[in-house]
Parts: C-alpha cells; sequence; structure tokens
C-alpha cells in the first residue's frame, strides 16, 4: 500500500508572503546577500507576461521542493515461526495388505498412507521436514528440508521391503530423535505410523522412553490397520510422555482425518510486522525551479524582454 503526500505542507504557505512581496514590497536596486532575490519580487517595469510565468513557476516549483513530496509505502511483513517434522514410515511386509482404502479395495496400505502423507507435506510450506522409511532397519530417506517437491519424489520412491520386511519401531523413533536433537526450531515433532508389534529393534522400549522423557520432541504415534495387531498400551505411553497423542485408524479416510487433525493442531506461529518506506522527490522541482530562474533571468536580462 503506497501514498503520496508533503513531508512539509507548511511550506506553500510562503505562497501567499511571496505573492504579496510581488505586489507590494519595494525592490531595492542593488541586494547586499543575493544579488538576484529581486528578480523573484515582482517589479513594476516588467510587464511581460513570459516572465511572470517563468517567475511563478520559479516560485511554486521552490515552495514545492521545500515541502518536500514523497511517496510513502506500507509493508506488512508476516514472519513465519515454522516447524521441524520427522515423518517416521512403516515399510514393513505387512503394509502390502489390501482392504485399507474402502474407495479401492485392491490398493495396499502403504500406497494409500503414501497419497495422505503427500497431501500432509505439500500443506507445510513454512516448515523443514524430513522423512524415515523402517522396516527392519531404520532409514533417512530425506533430512529435514523446506524443499517440498524434492521430498515428495523422495516419499513416491519409497518401496515396500527397501530396508527389510520386519518391523523396528524403537530404532526409528531414536533415529528420529537424533536427527531432531540438533535443530534449533522452537517446535519439533515426531509423526511415527506403523501397523505392527515391533520385532527387530535393538533399542528397547525402555530406552525409548527414557530418551523421551528427557527430549523436547513431540511425538505423534498413529497405528493402521488391525488393533490386535498393535501394542497400543506402549505406543500410547510414548505418545503421553511426549506430550503427543496416539491415534488408530482401521481405513485411509480416517487417516486422512488424522493428519489434518495435526495439521490444525500444528498450525504455523505467525507475527505481523509493519513499517514504511520513504521515497523523496524534492529534487525535481527543486530542479524544475532552477531552470525555470535562470530561464527568468535570461530573458529578462538578455533578451530584454518588456524593458
Amino acid at each position: 500500500m503506497s501514498h503520496y503526500s508533503f513531508e512539509f505542507p507548511y511550506a506553500f504557505l510562503l505562497l501567499p508572503l511571496f505573492w504579496f512581496c510581488a505586489k507590494e514590497c519595494s525592490v531595492r536596486s542593488q541586494a547586499i546577500y543575493l544579488p538576484y532575490i529581486h528578480i523573484l519580487l515582482a517589479s513594476k517595469r516588467i510587464k511581460s507576461r513570459i516572465l511572470e510565468v517563468l517567475k511563478w513557476i520559479a516560485i511554486l516549483s521552490f515552495v514545492t521542493a521545500l515541502a518536500s513530496p514523497v511517496k510513502v509505502v506500507e509493508y506488512n511483513n508476516i514472519k513465519k515461526e515454522g516447524r521441524d517434522i520427522m515423518l517416521v514410515l512403516d515399510s514393513s511386509k505387512s503394509m502390502l495388505d489390501r482392504g485399507f482404502d474402502s474407495d479401492n479395495l485392491k490398493r495396499d496400505k502403504f500406497s494409500a498412507m503414501v497419497e495422505v502423507v503427500a497431501d500432509f507435506i505439500a500443506k507445510r510450506q513454512s516448515d523443514r521436514v524430513g522423512l524415515i522409511n523402517f522396516a527392519s532397519s531404520a532409514f533417512i530417506a530425506s533430512p529435514l528440508t523446506f524443499d517440498k517437491n524434492y521430498l515428495l519424489d523422495i516419499l513416491k520412491k519409497q518401496r515396500v521391503g527397501l530396508v527389510g520386511s520386519r518391523t523396528a519401531i524403537y530404532d526409528s523413533l531414536l533415529e528420529g530423535e537424533y536427527l531432531l536433537s540438533a535443530s534449533e526450531a522452537k517446535s519439533k515433532i515426531v509423526i511415527l505410523l506403523t501397523d505392527g508389534i515391533d520385532n527387530m529393534s535393538k533399542t528397547t522400549f525402555a530406552d525409548i522412553m527414557e530418551v523421551t522423557k528427557k527430549s523436547d520432541i513431540k511425538l505423534y504415534i498413529i497405528g493402521i490397520g488391525q488393533e490386535s495387531d498393535l501394542e497400543v498400551q506402549k505406543l500410547e505411553a510414548l505418545a503421553k510422555e511426549a506430550h503427543g497423542k496416539f491415534y488408530f485408524v482401521s481405513d485411509k479416510k480416517s487417516l486422512a482425518k488424522i493428519y489434518k487433525e495435526i495439521e490444525k493442531s500444528e498450525t504455523t506461529a505467525m507475527k505481523s510486522e509493519s513499517y514504511k518506506r520513504y521515497f523523496y522527490f524534492y529534487y525535481f522541482p527543486l530542479v524544475v525551479s532552477i531552470v525555470f530562474f535562470l530561464l527568468f533571468i535570461y530573458f529578462r536580462s538578455v533578451k530584454g524582454i518588456a524593458k
């Protein structure tokens, strides 16, 4: 947003003074300090309209320069305080099970999960997001990044069985905690999705609980598929200890709702700051004033108009 104004508008009050002096003030034959000031004041000898026009354009431009025309541009700077989010996704063999997507029962859980997660990533424009793919071991598919196109491309290249067929939940959580531990973001989040019981981690449940207690990282855990296939109590305890939440869903639509719920609860903090920038244009009327003043002197002194 911008507008034009004068920094010193009261300078225009000089115009009546010039006009009054042009009509009433006597002109000295010799000026002590400014030898040409008498030229700007009216002389009864000068009848030429050309000289009058030149003189008043010079005066008006000079006063306009004194008033200092300025363009004021107002800026609203919105600062976004982004989060660092690690997405930890299960790619064990059981993620190939079908029937999770009610719109396409032949589709496997992993493909349905990738679609939902991709939509979540696309909406986190102000956040750094990373990706861990885990099964028998944890694989860092992408470190934290602002480049969502790159991350979405990496996500689409993930496959079931890429890092084995079993489930190492605690190892993958430890990896996520480690990656976020170096982050300087005020808000750090791990979102873990799994459909099974940990049967491969070197890290024990007690170990990961101890790490979670000492950490400032918030943890959301989403269990999908059959509730009987999950260690619900342990997952709930982990999420609670990390000031997060445990969710269980049995279909793709419910999974999409959970990610939307997390998205709303983890909104990006924004601070709005406004400031003004000033662009000064006094030099334009000043140049005009000088040019017309010199023309006035030239036509009066050299050409001798209406002497």
